[in-house]
């Protein structure tokens, strides 16, 4: 039996970080897909042709065969579902529901670090003004969580790596590469995450989808 054919439907100028994770973990599982852009700019998403697809509209939507599925923790958990091979959540029953409480944590708060660090500020290189009173105190409520997450001296969440690692150093990235104020312990964790091959490959994609 054939398997169906994978697409990953993302933002195109890629700087989704939901997109990001889903692809992380399409790579990680060493699935074959491809990735298609989706002009948010031109409210493609909104067109009739992607809300077949997807349920909210939004980005990431993947599409498997005759399925479709959107909202990036959901695509990630039905993967490790059906593809348990090259887990990209820890074994551990309570590691697991740990490090989904991780990434349902980064996706709902945090908004004043969302908003005055977006995610051009990684994937663009943009610069912003300094942090309001309201992001440097979620800034400290992100970089207390990371430190107590961290405590173990490991440069993963759960002493290997899981798709929470690359959701939690994306966060942190944005203060990070932004130049704002970081211990060098979180730093470090933050960039080291950011050298593992699928995230490069996610950050080679621009380039990639024009040539």
């Amino acid at each position: 039996m054939s398997q169906p054919i994978v697409e990953l439907y993302a933002d195109s100028q890629f700087f989704s970080p939901y997109a990001m994770s889903a692809f992380v973990a399409l790579t990680e599982k060493n699935i074959p897909f491809s990735v298609k852009p989706i002009d948010l700019a031109q409210a493609e998403n909104q067109s009739a042709a992607y809300a077949s697809l997807s349920l909210s509209r939004r980005v990431p939507t993947l599409v498997m065969g005759e399925f479709q599925l959107s909202e990036s923790s959901a695509i990630t958990e039905y993967l490790e579902d059906i593809h348990p091979a090259h887990a990209v959540y820890p074994r551990d029953v309570k590691q697991r529901a740990k490090a989904r409480e991780i990434q349902a944590w980064l996706r709902s708060d945090l908004l004043a670090i969302r908003a005055e660090r977006p995610t051009e500020a990684i994937f663009g290189g943009a610069k912003f003004p300094p942090l309001s009173a309201a992001a440097q105190e979620a800034a400290r409520k992100l970089i207390a969580a990371a430190e107590r997450l961290l405590s173990h001296g490991q440069d993963d969440l759960f002493r290997e790596w899981c798709i929470a690692d690359t959701d939690l150093a994306l966060m942190l990235n944005r203060l990070v590469m932004h130049g704002d104020e970081v211990p060098e312990r979180i730093r470090h964790y933050a960039q080291k995450q950011w050298q593992r091959p699928s995230v490069q490959a996610w950050l080679a994609l621009p380039e990639k989808m024009r040539g």
